[in-house]
C-alpha cells in the first residue's frame, strides 16, 4: 500500500516521474511514502544547471583536441617508425 492508499503509479505521475524510478528510490532509501521524494527529484533552477553544463562542454571540447593532437603525433610517429625500418631494411641492416 502507497501513500494515503494512492497506488504507486498516481504517486510517480503527481511526481513526475516514472514508476521505476520510484521503486529505485523507494529500494535505497526505505521508505514506504514519498513524501520526501519530491525535495530530491525536482530540477535545479535553469541557470544553476546551465554553469556546470556549460563548463563540462567546454572541457569535453578541450579534451577531444588534445586527444585528437596526441592520435595525430601518434600516427605521425609510426610513420617515421615505419619510414625508418624500411630504409634499415633496404640498406641491409637489421634491427637489434
Amino acid at each position: 500500500m502507497a501513500l494515503a492508499g494512492k497506488s504507486q503509479s498516481d504517486i510517480a505521475r503527481a511526481l513526475g516521474i516514472s514508476v521505476m524510478t520510484y521503486h529505485r528510490w523507494r529500494k535505497v532509501h526505505g521508505r514506504n511514502h514519498a513524501g520526501s521524494f519530491r525535495s530530491a527529484v525536482r530540477p535545479a533552477a535553469p541557470e544553476a544547471e546551465t554553469q556546470p553544463i556549460r563548463e563540462l562542454r567546454v572541457e569535453n571540447l578541450r579534451l577531444r583536441r588534445l586527444v585528437a593532437d596526441l592520435l595525430l603525433e601518434k600516427t605521425s610517429l609510426q610513420e617515421a617508425l615505419q619510414r625508418r625500418g624500411r630504409s634499415t631494411a633496404q640498406s641491409g641492416l637489421t634491427r637489434a
